[in-house]
């Protein structure tokens, strides 16, 4: 065998043990699930928030509509 083909041979492998452990450190590692976790529960609570917002609008909306017109 020619020796650059060995030598890339070598960095091949070289490479492909720094790939494996690259990706089995990255589905180890849960700080990543963690955020998507906090960021789901936080997009939870903004529903939740907006929906109850939008029923209060809308309930005051009459309350002050009401009041407008027994002031006429």
């Amino acid at each position: 065998m020619a020796p650059g083909i060995s030598r890339l041979l070598i960095i091949n492998n070289g490479v492909g043990t720094i790939m494996k452990t690259l990706v089995l450190a990255f589905f180890r590692d849960e700080s990543g699930a963690t955020a998507i976790e906090y960021g789901l529960i936080a997009a939870g609570i903004a529903i939740a928030i907006i929906t109850a917002v939008q029923g209060v609008g809308s309930k005051l909306s009459t309350n002050f509509d009401s009041i407008s017109t027994s002031l006429k």
